[in-house]
């Protein structure tokens, strides 16, 4: 099994995929392709990421995004979790859309930028659901084109930038060079245990961030098996910021985690942390 993706960092650029439980459509109809558009919109001026290029399947979708900050798993969170919810209300269904989590591979812009968007843009000639790439309004293609106006969160000019100094021999260019990659390998080929693209120095100094990621997550699931349940503190310690304050001291749990179950922000747990050590400080 793949392990998930834990780097996280501003400017971070991924390549996002996410699939309908049991291979089954996520977009039925038009619509849906549109309110997915609306959510991800939302989700773009909240988190502040921008996209380079997307693309919607039946049953799964693409994304090239990149975060402003390091906020990828908010981002997912809420794209895939008020898109669902929109969908069965909808749809007048229950359970899960998606399949589990969604995969994300870390991707060195410079390097390998305009391969990958490259390659998510032209899924619709490859599944032969088009005949010609123009005839697929769903994806970031046609805005590149000037079929239509760009949203704000569609990151145009920087691609477009790096085919020619005007618009119209840049997008002249990069129809070619989208063209160009019908029949070429997958750029993800050389993805290092399918969550790393890019040259060796990307990979060695990410793969060392991974881990270190990976060891924080592990340690503190090992603290979070021993220590009391959230639920617990609440019962043991009446007042609310001793309650959050001692949670957070047994180090078991972030402090996202413990706003969210006692119903508060992040900040009302930093300032009760802050407020309990400078009271017992001896």
């Amino acid at each position: 099994m793949t392990r998930p993706l834990r780097v996280n960092f501003p400017g971070a650029l991924y390549h996002v995929t996410s699939r309908g439980n049991r291979r089954a459509p996520i977009f039925r109809d038009d619509a849906d392709r549109r309110i997915w558009l609306d959510v991800l919109a939302k989700v773009c001026e909240r988190h502040h990421c921008v996209i380079h290029s997307f693309c919607q399947m039946t049953n799964h979708y693409h994304l090239l995004v990149e975060t402003v900050e390091a906020n990828l798993p908010s981002c997912m969170r809420q794209l895939n979790g008020h898109y669902s919810q929109h969908f069965n209300r909808r749809h007048r269904v229950v359970g899960h859309l998606f399949q589990g989590r969604y995969k994300a591979i870390l991707v060195q812009k410079d390097s390998y930028l305009l391969e990958v968007s490259r390659y998510i843009v032209l899924n619709p000639l490859r599944a032969n659901t088009v005949a010609a790439l123009n005839e697929w309004r769903w994806s970031s293609y046609h805005y590149f084109i000037g079929d239509d106006v760009s949203p704000d969160w569609l990151e145009r000019n920087w691609l477009l930038r790096q085919f020619g100094d005007t618009p119209t021999s840049a997008i002249v260019a990069y129809q070619n060079f989208v063209l160009a990659g019908l029949g070429q390998p997958s750029p993800f080929e050389a993805t290092h245990h399918q969550i790393l693209l890019g040259d060796e120095t990307f990979i060695s100094v990410h793969q060392q961030l991974q881990q270190s990621e990976e060891l924080i997550e592990t340690k503190r699931s090992e603290r979070r098996a021993v220590a009391l349940p959230l639920s617990d503190y609440q019962d043991r310690y009446p007042n609310r910021d001793e309650a959050m304050a001692r949670a957070f001291a047994s180090t078991a749990f972030t402090m996202s985690e413990i706003a969210r179950v006692f119903g508060v922000s992040t900040k009302t747990v930093s300032r009760a942390v802050a407020g309990f050590e400078k009271a017992n400080k001896s």
